[in-house]
This record gives C-alpha cells, sequence and structure tokens, in this order.
C-alpha cells in the first residue's frame, strides 16, 4: 500500500472556492469552515468516526443559497478521497455500518468499486423541505452523498430506518457513512495487490 494516503484538491468556480486536504490514515482531527454551520457540523462529524485528518475552506454564494458551496465541497471531497486511494491496492474495499442517534438510526454499506452509484432511502415525507439549523436543507444531505460517491469512485447505500427529529436524521447518516467508509478504506494485511478478480477498481 503506498503511503501516505494523502490529497490537497482545489476547486474555483463562479460560484465558490473549495479548498480541502485529506489523510485517510488519520486520527479524525479536522479544522473545516464551509461557511454553512450545519455543515460544517457534518463533515467534523465525518472526519472523527472515519478518522480521516480533514481540512476544509469552502466559501461562495451563500447569500443566494448554501446549494452551490455544499454541492462543490461534496465534489471536492470525493475527488480527494480518489486521489487518497490511488490504485486501491490493499484495503479492505467493503464497509457497513448501523448508526443511532437517539430516535434515528441510519445505515450506510461502502464498496470501494470504481464505478459510482447511491442508493439512498428512508428519509421521512417533508425532510428534504426542512431548514435545519436555519441554514442546511434537508434535500441537501442526498446531494452531498451524490457528489462524494460520483467524483470518489464509490458505491454507497444509505438507508435511515427510523427518525424523526431531522437534525437527528441527518446526523445519522454522515456518522454512519463515517463507520462505513472507514471500515471500507482500512489496510487488510491478508489482501495481496487490489482486492478484485478484475485485477483493477
Amino acid at each position: 500500500m503506498t503511503s501516505p494516503r494523502t490529497a490537497d484538491v482545489h476547486r474555483e468556480t463562479s460560484e465558490s472556492s473549495i479548498r480541502l486536504s485529506l489523510n485517510l490514515d488519520g486520527t479524525g482531527r479536522s479544522s473545516i469552515d464551509t461557511s454553512v454551520p450545519f455543515f460544517t457540523h457534518m463533515l467534523t462529524a465525518f472526519a472523527k468516526h472515519s478518522l480521516v485528518d480533514l481540512e476544509v475552506s469552502a466559501h461562495g454564494d451563500t447569500d443566494i443559497d448554501v446549494h452551490h458551496t455544499v454541492e462543490d465541497t461534496g465534489i471536492v471531497l470525493g475527488q480527494a478521497i480518489a486521489q487518497a486511494l490511488g490504485d486501491k491496492t490493499g484495503i479492505a474495499r467493503f464497509g457497513d455500518a448501523h448508526v443511532p442517534l437517539d430516535e434515528a438510526l441510519a445505515r450506510a454499506v461502502v464498496d470501494v468499486s470504481g464505478r459510482p452509484y447511491l442508493v439512498h432511502s428512508g428519509e421521512p415525507e417533508g425532510f428534504e423541505h426542512h431548514l435545519i439549523g436555519g441554514h442546511f436543507t434537508g434535500s441537501m444531505v442526498r446531494h452531498v452523498f451524490e457528489a462524494i460517491t460520483f467524483h470518489g469512485g464509490l458505491s454507497v447505500h444509505l438507508t435511515v430506518l427510523a427518525g424523526r427529529d431531522p437534525h437527528h436524521i441527518a446526523e445519522a447518516q454522515f456518522k454512519a457513512f463515517a463507520r462505513a467508509f472507514r471500515r471500507a478504506v482500512e489496510p487488510d494485511t491478508r489482501v495481496v495487490g487490489v482486492p478484485s478478480t478484475k485485477g483493477a477498481l
């Protein structure tokens, strides 16, 4: 396995400016400012529970909507994940986790497949319209995971199994994804080469 598994990505558009660095073999340290407080909270939780060291500086036209800044940060995070994984030699590849947050319960299954795919279900009706923290719309949860999976080359199944409070529902999903992701990208000493019969991921 190549070491260190790190990445630095910068994305600049007329709508946002994103700078992000990560270390897949970290301890969960983070320094994050997305200018969207609830999203910053979610990425901090992702770093803590995935044990990825993560630095993010993201700013954009949040006076119009948080959509551009949040989506573009998801794109850059996915790109950084793909870059840091390299040829994926020696990883476990698959990971899964169930994570509760009080009444909410989320399940995530991750495959570092190289074939982007997201199956996302279970959010209660109306969740997508709810403002969390006054800025972050519930619909952005799915949107973030679409951006991460597509640009990270991940196959992800994310399911909300229970939940009432929108904050809890969103946070349980980010933490479940983090835990499943952590297991999927962990080195497995028994794996020789790339964990695929194709010989590439």
